[in-house]
């Protein structure tokens, strides 16, 4: 049987990773996250509380669990904070996934390390997997980083880059894209919004399954895994305000340089998914089909 270790398993990619897995057969699956286990359903699978800045931590759970394929869900993706707490950004983003490579390496394991849009300027998206990557913040930065070491020193690696992860799980930690743009409308008050920014955004349960991919194909390399829509925030929101038959006239278009956020964004990201659709059969759904996955699920 082969083993399967997912990092991050309390989160959105994580717990949609465990849905995933659950229902596939001759899968040893291994979920590790910090602290206790928020994952609804507690059998099928082994739980170990990891927390993947502790090195010595890192190497005693993947020494024990030997698993074949390591995913990395883990790592602090408020670009935000990592622009305030540079220290604490490096922690997660840029040591831990030193620490995974070096486990990794050790035990023979094929490590899926997950990275984001954030590497790009966005001044030319939709981009294919070897773009050159130029990050406008911390956070970019520090994902760059931990690419380029998984790239390095990983002797079996993939990296599967996303954009704009929305969905719905137990016991959420935080809100995304959509969730928030239907809680938003649904208070009918005045909600700014940017129309200088463009994204694929990615449902988590496709992101999940370009993971499985990956790890089934044993494909190593880059893979761009998001949505196949390209949009604008602005129409991003207005399209969740049609789905569910909401007043879009509360909307109020700003530029992004005016919500003075302490990280810069890059304007027009997005991802070609020739390569992923070629080798990985990866088809992720349409955003109306995606909220619709969504809708179900609340």
């Amino acid at each position: 049987m082969k083993k399967v270790l997912i990092t991050g398993s309390n989160g959105l990619l994580g717990q949609k990773l465990l849905d995933l897995y659950l229902t596939i057969e001759d899968i040893e699956l291994i979920a590790t996250a910090r602290g206790e286990n928020r994952y609804p359903r507690k059998e099928g699978y082994t739980y170990a509380s990891l927390d993947i800045t502790n090195e010595k931590e890192v190497q005693q759970v993947i020494a024990q669990h030997a698993p074949d394929c390591i995913i990395n869900t883990a790592a602090m993706t408020n670009v935000d904070s990592c622009e305030t707490d540079k220290e604490g950004c490096d922690k997660l983003n840029v040591d831990a996934v030193a620490y995974l490579i070096a486990a990794a390496n050790t035990a023979g394991a094929h490590l899926i390390h997950l990275s984001t849009d954030f590497i790009f300027d966005g001044k030319k998206g939709p981009y294919k997997e070897d773009d050159e990557a130029n990050p406008l913040s911390y956070y970019g930065h520090s994902k760059l980083l931990a690419e380029n070491m998984v790239r390095e020193y990983c002797t079996k690696w993939s990296i599967a880059r996303t954009v704009l992860v929305y969905g719905v799980v137990n016991d959420m930690s935080r809100s995304n894209i959509v969730l928030w743009a239907k809680g938003a409308l649904e208070k009918g008050q005045p909600i700014n919004v940017v129309d200088d920014q463009f994204r694929t955004p990615t449902l988590a349960e496709d992101l999940a399954k370009g993971c499985q991919l990956i790890e089934h194909k044993q494909a190593e390399g880059i893979y761009n895994i998001s949505g196949k829509d390209q949009m604008s925030i602005l129409e991003l929101v207005q399209r969740v305000a049609n789905y569910f038959d909401l007043d879009a006239s509360v909307l109020r278009v700003v530029s992004s340089e005016s919500l003075n956020q302490p990280a810069k964004r890059p304007p027009l990201t997005g991802f070609d998914l020739t390569k992923s659709r070629k080798v990985l059969g990866y088809e992720p759904h349409s955003f109306e089909q995606g909220i619709g996955v969504l809708m179900e699920q609340l």
